[in-house]
């Protein structure tokens, strides 16, 4: 299998791993058809585990290839990813200012210019917003491998990266289906909204693959970028909503971000 996989062209590659990760959307937002509303303690064991897999997923399969990359080069590594790493903030933070939407959980203030759109885009736009870094990452990891010095190994460790944000989003599509039923939608609504919350990450991944094959040199910094993003994401939203849980027992989260780190580095130094 990973004989032929590895006679794709990169952008095929990505195409292949971000629909896997949609797919995995897909599924967990059909969890509304089963499903009236979400234990807000399961729902912070869920947050909680998708930033640990982000966290892990930053470093092991973006930062520290990224680090390696522009040491090739003849950069200043530290420099170099410290550049992508903080520019990828920084397009996730200019994002949030200027697309209208609303954050799941308890912080549900519109946010982005001001819009007259309905309250439910509004709720998938923001978790449309961040599928991007995930999908971004997932591409530009398989367009890194067309380069590496071992591209077999290279396209196991994008596969894992893959592997590991298609487990976090299956929650993540509860997560966001769920509550858009509790909103008034039906549940089919509910279910179409949050399975398209995911449809951005083949765009995005497609993109990220054939942006860094045809310009090689900019491989580090769209590596640290796609990091730098995913982390904005974790922890502007992520952790703060997964540390919310009834009664106080503000350990779920805790504990869901550290599983969430343990899978997504096994995965990584297992498979990469």
């Amino acid at each position: 299998m990973i004989d032929w996989f590895m006679t794709l062209a990169p952008w095929q590659q990505a195409l292949l791993g971000t629909t896997f990760t949609y797919l995995m959307t897909a599924l967990g937002a059909g969890l509304v058809f089963f499903f009236k509303n979400i234990n807000r303690n399961v729902l912070s064991l869920m947050l909680g585990f998708a930033s640990g897999v982000m966290i892990a997923a930053s470093f092991w399969s973006l930062l520290d290839p990224a680090i390696a990359q522009a040491e090739e080069n003849g950069h200043i590594a530290w420099l170099v990813v410290s550049i992508g790493f903080g520019l990828g903030g920084l397009f996730l933070y200019a994002a949030d200012k200027i697309l209208p939407h609303i954050h799941f959980g308890a912080n549900k203030k519109e946010e982005g210019i001001p819009s007259h759109l309905k309250r439910t885009v509004l709720l998938v736009f923001s978790i449309t917003l961040h599928n991007i870094p995930e999908g971004l990452a997932v591409g530009v990891a398989f367009g890194a491998a067309a380069s590496a010095d071992d591209p077999r190994a290279a396209v196991l460790g994008a596969l894992s990266l893959a592997i590991g944000i298609g487990i976090q989003n299956f929650p993540e599509g509860a997560a966001v289906s769920i509550p858009l039923q509790q909103e008034g939608l039906s549940r089919f609504k509910s279910f179409f909204h949050g399975q398209a919350s995911g449809l951005v990450e083949p765009i995005a991944g497609v993109a990220g693959a054939l942006l860094v094959v045809k310009m090689t040199p900019i491989l580090p910094y769209a590596l640290a970028f796609a990091a730098g993003a995913m982390i904005y994401v974790v922890v502007e939203e992520l952790i703060p909503e997964a540390r919310i849980s009834t009664e106080g027992h503000r350990h779920f989260g805790v504990f869901g971000t550290m599983l969430g780190f343990i899978i997504m580095m096994i995965l990584d130094v297992a498979l990469g």
